[in-house]
């Protein structure tokens, strides 16, 4: 599926439709392709891990005099901007690659002396190149937008009730 080099000036690791098959492969990204019923299983089985070592973390150095539900507000909080942040990472990714294959120019550097050029696609190339971002990688984004913003949801609901649990437990 990758591009042959007689038609493509740029390097075989700098091609958009490469660097889609590379990140598909690595095991950070390759996950979120996965069906919704398994990435919903993946979310939430990291969200747990990092709810369990967390609280573990709070319970042996931090947090002495605190309530136990201010701990586990304070364990949910911390776990949820660490899943906000993982997720942003995965849509930065995602949202790189899918800018390069929706566009109708490359720029690659060919040596590494920072002389950057700009390849202009091929109509073969070009359709391909959008197919995939179109119907493969767009999707993928708008789940994992999706999934940032119920986190962020989350995230602001337990603000809210930390900070009225808070307020309460000082009157």
């Amino acid at each position: 599926m990758s591009i042959s080099k007689k038609n493509c000036p740029v390097p075989f690791d700098q091609q958009p439709l490469n660097e889609y098959f590379a990140l598909k492969e690595s095991i950070l990204f390759a996950w979120s392709m996965y069906s919704l019923k398994t990435y919903v299983l993946i979310t939430f089985c990291i969200f747990f891990f990092f709810l369990t070592f967390i609280y573990f973390f709070l319970i042996l150095y931090g947090l002495p005099y605190v309530s136990f539900l201010n701990k586990i507000l304070v364990n949910i909080l911390f776990t949820d901007s660490i899943i906000i942040l993982f997720f942003v990472r995965l849509y930065l990714g995602w949202s790189y690659i899918v800018k390069r294959l929706l566009s109708t120019s490359v720029f690659y550097e060919e040596s590494g002396w920072y002389d950057g050029q700009i390849w202009i696609k091929t109509t073969e190339s070009l359709t391909q190149d959008r197919l995939v971002g179109l119907y493969q990688v767009k999707p993928l984004i708008n789940r994992i937008k999706y999934t940032i913003l119920i986190f962020l949801f989350i995230f602001l609901f337990f603000i809210v009730l930390f900070i009225t649990n808070y307020y309460a437990n000082m009157y």
